[in-house]
């Protein structure tokens, strides 16, 4: 027998059997349809977590006041200096360091015309535009001469510019913080989160000497924001911001550190990991009910040998080699879980669509899953058609043939 003939035996021998063959490969297909809906989810978690890092800018460090750790408690000083404003300055000036900008920010009452709301509102220099890899749409970003003249001008989000100005052209127009009056100058592209939470389009920067924030100390901020030159020097920039600060704060020998430095890059590796984590799991545990599918397959595929013994003798006896059988059974297995794969496939591309149509998460159907779906189907009929297949190849025809 041809491959061919074998192929289309196969099908004619489950399509004499349609409900036994359908409710065989429902397990199947189910098992299909979750492993690549759960590794569809794994892989949006991803994406989510990477797109968000990605809103934080790259090669980052993040420089707060206060001792670091240990133990979850928190070490304390009794003379332990914030951060400044020169200190930021001065990690503006180290060689492995592209860019740094300090921040303050406050929680405020925001007047618009006859509206009102509380939001959050960023105080900065012109150099976090850079480190936070933030783009104007619209208008210009902040000035180093607004900072030196405390101008009160502030840069707006687009969800803040559509929700108050949807009619109108935001730049030129005046927003009150705190009762006081700030000219707007520009627009931010984007969206995503901050550090602190808050989305990027409902965002609100203004020169960070112009933002009504009372600090305990003078020209003390809340943290530095940090951009290392490369990938490569991250470590490097770590080190000599810490070596720098250390010495600015007169920090010497065993004394405990008055600053923390958080390094965003390794954020993002441990974000990556419980991504590749999450997929995994939940990739084994839909594999599950894969697995009770081919269990079910061998089930079904045994009793069908049961109920062809006579027809195995008869093929047997006309010619048939144990081969030819062996391969006859095989191939039904794999013609049904290979079906029932591409079906379970079609059904997660189904739930994809669902999924994204609701607008509340993006799932994509990559063709990696496909692939690895439809051959690990194929593999689960080998791997559980082998056994029913040879034991059916070992039979000896005349034995099927007294058979009733």
């Amino acid at each position: 027998m041809s491959f061919a003939q074998i192929l289309v035996e196969a099908f004619r021998s489950l399509a004499a059997n349609r409900l036994r063959t359908a409710l065989t490969m429902l397990g199947i297909i189910i098992g299909i349809a979750s492993v690549v809906l759960m590794l569809g989810v794994g892989d949006a978690v991803r994406a989510f977590i990477n797109r968000e890092l990605a809103v934080l800018g790259s090669n980052q460090l993040i420089v707060q006041p206060g001792t670091p750790t240990e133990g979850g408690a928190r070490r304390r000083t009794n003379d332990a200096p914030t951060l400044t404003i020169e200190d930021a300055a001065a990690i503006n000036g180290l060689p492995s360091v592209a860019s740094a900008s300090p921040a303050l920010q406050g929680y405020f009452q925001i007047l618009y015309g006859d509206d009102n709301s509380n939001s959050v509102v960023l105080g900065v220099t012109p150099e976090m535009f850079a480190v936070r890899n933030w783009t104007v749409e619209r208008g210009v970003p902040l000035a180093e001469s607004d900072v030196r003249a405390a101008a009160r001008v502030i840069v707006i989000g687009s969800k803040i510019a559509s929700n108050y100005y949807y009619r109108l052209d935001p730049i030129g127009q005046t927003l009150r913080v705190d009762g006081r009056p700030f000219t707007i100058i520009g627009v931010l592209a984007g969206s995503g989160r901050t550090l602190d939470g808050t989305d990027l389009g409902e965002l609100m920067l203004v020169p960070i000497t112009a933002i009504p924030v009372r600090m305990p100390r003078p020209r003390t901020v809340h943290y530095i924001n940090v951009q290392a030159r490369s990938e490569a020097e991250m470590k490097a920039a770590e080190r000599d911001v810490g070596e720098l600060l250390r010495d600015r704060h007169r920090i010497t020998g065993d004394k405990v550190d008055d600053f923390q430095i958080t390094n965003l890059a390794s954020i993002a590796a441990t974000g990556e990991t419980i991504g590749a984590g999450l997929s995994i799991g939940l990739g084994v545990v839909a594999s599950i009910s894969l697995l009770v599918g081919g269990i079910g397959i061998m089930n079904i595929m045994l009793v069908s040998v049961s109920e062809r013994v006579r027809e195995i003798g008869i093929r047997m006896a006309i010619g048939a080699q144990p081969f030819h059988v062996l391969a006859q059974f095989l191939a039904e297995a794999v013609v049904m879980c290979l079906v029932g794969g591409l079906v379970g496939v079609t059904l997660a591309g189904l739930g994809v669509m669902a999924v994204n149509s609701s607008g509340k998460f993006t799932m994509a159907l990559s063709a990696t899953h496909i692939v690895t779906a439809v051959a690990f189907s194929t593999a689960v009929g080998l791997f559980f058609g082998w056994y029913p297949a040879r034991r059916a190849s070992k039979l000896l025809p005349i034995e099927c043939l007294r058979q009733d």
